[in-house]
C-alpha cells in the first residue's frame, strides 16, 4: 500500500479534478503490475495495473488508495475491470465518499465473491486527496493560503516595496503549490499593485497543459484591460459584486461573474462555492495583507504556507495579515505546525488552522 500511496502522487499535477489513485497488483509475494491514474479522461491507476499485470492479474492482490469507482463516466468501471481480471482479493485503503462511488465499488467486487479490506493506511492515503475529499464532502475546495514575510513578518516595506522577500527556489517552490491547484485566487489590491501571471511556468514541472484558474476577487470591477494575466491562456474568472459594465473586460478574455456583498467585499465563500461546482479541489491564495486577514477573519482558510525570509526589515513595514476584528490575545488564531523545512535559504512552514486534539 505503501508502494500504492507513492504512485498516486505522480498524479499530482495533471489529474484534477479527479483523486490522485495509485495501485499495485501482488502475486505469490510479486508486483506484478502498477498504475497511477495520470490524467482526468485517461486510464485510472487500476487499470493501468492491470494492463501492466496482463495474464498475471488472475489471482492477484490488489492494493488501491481509494475505493475502486462503480461507474461510466469517461472511463469504465475499475470495480469492473478488477472482476473481469480475475483478481483473488482487494485490499482499499479508504472509501470514496463521491456520490457516484460511495460503497458501490466496494459491493460490486463483494458481489463478485472477491473478498475485500478496507482501511489499511487509511489515514495517509486521505491526506494525499483532502481537497478532493473536501469538495465531494463539503462542497468546498480546500484553500490554502501562502505567506512570504521576512523572519519578523513584514511583507512589504511600507511604500509598498516588496520583491524580492524570499529567494529563487521559495520562488520555484510556490509554482509546485500552483501546480497541484485548481485555481489561484487574489485581490484586485495584489493585481494593481503588482500585476501578476498567477500560472504555472516552471519547466520543471509536467503539468500535462493544465493551468489553474486565475481567480480575481473585484467588488468594484477595477481590473485593468491590460493585466498580464488576461493575455495568458486559460481561464481568468474576475469576481465582482453589484451591477457593472464588463463588456470590455469580457472581451479581453476574462470570465466576469457577479457575487453576493459581504460588508463591501466579494463574498468569499459564495466564490469557494462556485469554484467547487467547477471540479476545484484546491485554492491556492496568493494575496496581500487585507484579503489574506479578511480569509482568516472569516474562518475560510484550510492551510497556511509561510516561507520566511532570514532577515529583518524592522519597523517601516507592511504585517503578514490584516485583522481588524483581532483586538485581544483570545482573538488570536491557533496553528498545528505539520511540517517545517529549509527551502533553500528560506524556511516553509505549513500548518493547518486549529489544536489537534
Amino acid at each position: 500500500m505503501a508502494r500504492a500511496l507513492r504512485l498516486a502522487e505522480r498524479g499530482r499535477y495533471t489529474a484534477h479534478p479527479n483523486p490522485v489513485v495509485g495501485c499495485v497488483l501482488v502475486k505469490d509475494g510479486k508486483v506484478v503490475g502498477e498504475g497511477s491514474h495520470l490524467k482526468t479522461g485517461e486510464g485510472h491507476a487500476e487499470v493501468n495495473a492491470l494492463r501492466a499485470a496482463g495474464a498475471e492479474a488472475r489471482d492477484s492482490i490488489a492494493y488501491v488508495t481509494l475505493e475502486p469507482c462503480a461507474h461510466h463516466g469517461r472511463t469504465p468501471p475499475c470495480a469492473e475491470a478488477l472482476i473481469a481480471a480475475g483478481v483473488a482479493r482487494v485490499n482499499i485503503a479508504m472509501q470514496d465518499p463521491g456520490e457516484d462511488v460511495s460503497g458501490r465499488g466496494y459491493g460490486m467486487l463483494a458481489d463478485a465473491g472477491i473478498e475485500v479490506q478496507t482501511g489499511l493506511m487509511a489515514s495517509v492515503a486521505a491526506s494525499l486527496n483532502r481537497g478532493y475529499l473536501k469538495r465531494v464532502t463539503e462542497r468546498r475546495p480546500l484553500l490554502r493560503l501562502k505567506l512570504a514575510s521576512s523572519i519578523d513578518g513584514a511583507i512589504a516595506m511600507a511604500g509598498g516595496e516588496s520583491q524580492w522577500i524570499t529567494g529563487p527556489l521559495a520562488r520555484k517552490d510556490v509554482q509546485r503549490l500552483r501546480a497541484r491547484s485548481g485555481a489561484v485566487m487574489t485581490g484586485i489590491g495584489t493585481v494593481l499593485a503588482d500585476d501578476p501571471s498567477l500560472n504555472v511556468r516552471s519547466a520543471e514541472i509536467d503539468t500535462g497543459g493544465l493551468q489553474p484558474i486565475r481567480v480575481v476577487l473585484d467588488s468594484r470591477l477595477r481590473m485593468p484591460l491590460t493585466a498580464r494575466m488576461l493575455s495568458l491562456s486559460g481561464t481568468t474568472l474576475v469576481c465582482c459584486s453589484g451591477d457593472h459594465d464588463s463588456r470590455d473586460l469580457q472581451k479581453s478574455n476574462a470570465e466576469v461573474m457577479p457575487f453576493a456583498d459581504n460588508g463591501g467585499r466579494v463574498d468569499a465563500d459564495s466564490v469557494l462555492e462556485e469554484l467547487a461546482r467547477r471540479g476545484v479541489n484546491e485554492v491556492l491564495v496568493e494575496a496581500g495583507a487585507e484579503l489574506a486577514g479578511h480569509l482568516l477573519e472569516n474562518d475560510l482558510v484550510d492551510e497556511l504556507v509561510i516561507y520566511q525570509a532570514p532577515h529583518i526589515m524592522g519597523s517601516q513595514t507592511l504585517g503578514l495579515v490584516t485583522t481588524p476584528s483581532w483586538l485581544s490575545l483570545s482573538d488570536r488564531q491557533e496553528l498545528t505546525i505539520t511540517d517545517v523545512r529549509r527551502i533553500g535559504r528560506d524556511t516553509r512552514i505549513t500548518a493547518t488552522l486549529g489544536q489537534v486534539a
